[in-house]
């Protein structure tokens, strides 16, 4: 049995990723988490910047900007790294639902994914409709969470791949 072994009581062998596409996989799905960071930090700059300035037209371009490089490029970085995070759970002994750190990993994931989509899209193009229409009174206190929260999350999420705590979902019967 050349490295897998056999399911329990089934005779079946597991599927398993082979070396080279796991470590394709392996690859995109850390470009995508950097690039998910790395617009974060894009965010985080054009927040803070606007946030900062008393120059209108650096808030309008900020504003503006903010809508093209968030919320889309968010979206295909957290799917990229939700399938092939999903694909290298499925493909590897870890499993999707076996290991605490694993589920703790897609659930942040899904909850990032859904929070850029249901969340900060409305409210990107709200600020940049305002932006505009030269509305510059725009509140944006909640607009400093999300390059705060999203890197935040996406680091524990990297340290649980690193680490690999908590062990098994369910103890092994005997």
């Amino acid at each position: 049995m050349s490295g897998a072994t056999l399911n329990a009581g089934t005779g079946v062998k597991p599927w398993r990723l082979g070396a080279r596409t796991r470590k394709a996989v392996l690859v995109l799905h850390i470009a995508s988490v950097g690039s998910w960071l790395g617009i974060d930090v894009v965010m985080a700059v054009l927040t803070f910047t606007a946030l900062g300035t008393d120059d209108q037209s650096t808030k309008v371009l900020c504003f503006r900007v903010l809508e093209l490089v968030t919320v889309w490029p968010m979206t295909v970085s957290g799917l990229m790294c939700l399938v092939t995070g999903v694909l290298l759970a499925m493909g590897s002994k870890y499993g999707l639902t076996k290991y605490w750190w694993v589920v703790v990993k897609l659930v942040l994931n899904l909850l990032l994914s859904t929070l850029v989509l249901m969340s900060l899209r409305p409210g990107v193009a709200e600020i940049a409709d305002r932006a505009e229409a030269n509305d510059l009174d725009i509140p944006l206190g909640d607009m400093i969470y999300p390059p705060i929260v999203s890197p935040t999350l996406l680091m524990f999420a990297v340290v649980l791949s690193v680490f690999k705590p908590w062990g098994l979902l369910r103890k092994k019967k005997r």
